[in-house]
């Protein structure tokens, strides 16, 4: 007689897997116009997740991407990578050094408001958690962007917004409970 074996969460082990493969800065430091988003990583209770990993991609301040499909005529600056990663420290937190991107074309060719594409990978999730992050300061384009607005409920769209704090961008992800980040189906 087999007895089953047990199941188990496996991976990803973002904290001793990737060493070294951080990449957390978009654009060199003193770069004008830089800017700081900070953040955790919190599980349905509120506790850091201390070994997920953080990765963003988005357009450059001028809303062009740094990426070969991208060929609209729109300036791009050469020290902007457009994409980071970064995992998270033993309480939670990553942050990025970037540019605040502009408006990029959306669905029916409707501007989107300027933000920051975020995949989540961590423990427990066998796909990653796709979100963004939205610039409190850009509250007429936030209200006409086409995918924010999708969010038929408030308080869950409110979720994608981050908060100024201190000289940098605030923007904490909860994986679950009352104040879950919300997340979009890829």
């Amino acid at each position: 007689m087999y007895l089953p074996t047990p199941s188990q969460t496996i991976g990803p082990f973002f904290g001793f897997a990737l060493p070294g493969l951080q990449g957390n800065e978009l654009v060199p430091p003193g770069t004008d116009g830089a800017l700081r988003i900070e953040g955790r990583v919190l599980d349905g209770e509120g506790n850091p997740v201390v070994d997920a990993m953080i990765e963003i991609w988005q357009a450059h301040r001028s809303g062009r991407y740094a990426h070969p499909e991208d060929r609209r005529d729109l300036p791009l600056d050469e020290d902007f990578t457009g994409f980071g990663r970064c995992g998270t420290d033993g309480a939670g937190r990553f942050w990025f050094l970037t540019v605040k991107p502009g408006r990029v074309p959306g669905p029916a060719g409707a501007l989107q408001a300027p933000h920051v594409n975020v995949s989540v990978f961590a423990r427990g999730l066998l796909q990653r958690a796709v979100t963004r992050i939205y610039f409190p300061d850009e509250v007429e384009a936030n209200e006409s962007d086409p995918v924010l607005r999708s969010i038929a409920d408030p308080i869950a769209r409110s979720t994608l917004v981050a908060r100024a704090e201190n000289g940098l961008l605030r923007f904490d992800i909860h994986l679950q409970g009352e104040r879950e980040t919300a997340f979009f189906d890829i």
